[in-house]
């Protein structure tokens, strides 16, 4: 058996060439990571679980039209997705000021926001990210007009439908990210959904308790990442219901003993 070949391994992620032209293998890793890779650590299990929620969310935003580069899961820990020239553009789309905004603007932490906000920043890890305005995307080509109406027209409604779905099991959508890709057919291309959906990517908060459900968690040193993350997959049907939850159990005893 011949050994495949690696495209590009990021923080999170292994891509590796496909089985067939225009494909490439997905693999998920335990390595957490945050603020720009300056704290590094691992969150076990977190890539098995961050393959079955991103495998769930991008194939029920499929089922509203939303065109994505998800082709299907491969195993534990890969999948198959199409291969597209990534637009070097992270959409930061936010419901609730949190994190970054909250420091830039001295909003507190868990204000709801008047409407949904998207925010961009510039993907290079060795600038860290920045935010940009559009008019930064429009003077330098990152995308073009047309692809821009696009991608926030399609964050809008991947915001939609997603924020429906996580208060259906309990969960509050704060904010979240997201990456687009141009998908060719000859001379012309589509903007789809590309990278991947998951608490990594997620501010996702318990509505009864607030307890953090994602990688804040590491970020902030609050422990608990496993059972966070494997509640999120829980809610969503993707791991079967046994026991209680260390993460869940110890905000709602905190919630008891305040009262």
């Amino acid at each position: 058996m011949s050994r495949r070949r690696k495209i590009y391994e990021g923080k999170a992620k292994i891509l590796y060439e496909g089985p067939e032209p225009g494909t490439i293998i997905q693999y998920f890793k335990d390595d957490a990571t945050a603020f720009n890779a300056q704290k590094k650590g691992t969150i076990n299990g977190k890539g098995v679980i961050n393959n079955r929620v991103s495998e769930h969310v991008m194939t029920q935003l499929g089922h509203i039209g939303i065109p994505t580069h998800f082709i299907r899961r491969l195993n534990m820990r890969e999948q198959l997705v199409r291969q597209v020239e990534i637009v070097p553009i992270e959409v930061i789309v936010r419901n609730v000021a949190a994190g970054s905004l909250s420091k830039r603007l001295g909003i507190e932490e868990g204000t709801p926001l008047p409407h949904t906000l998207l925010e961009y920043c510039y993907k290079d890890d060795a600038l860290g990210d920045p935010l940009i305005a559009e008019e930064h995307i429009a003077c330098f080509n990152w995308a073009s007009d047309e692809e821009m109406r696009d991608i926030s027209g399609l964050a809008i409604r991947i915001n939609d439908f997603m924020s429906g779905m996580f208060a259906g099991i309990g969960i509050k959508l704060v904010d979240f990210k997201l990456e687009f890709g141009r998908l060719w057919d000859g001379d012309y291309s589509r903007i789809i959904l590309a990278d991947e959906i998951s608490p990594d990517g997620c501010r996702l908060w318990d509505i009864e308790t607030g307890e953090k459900l994602d990688k804040d968690r590491f970020r902030r040193d609050l422990g608990g990442e496993v059972e966070a993350y494997q509640e999120v997959a829980r809610r969503l049907g993707l791991l079967p219901e046994e026991g209680g939850n260390t993460v869940l159990d110890m905000a709602k005893h905190r919630k008891k003993t305040q009262n």
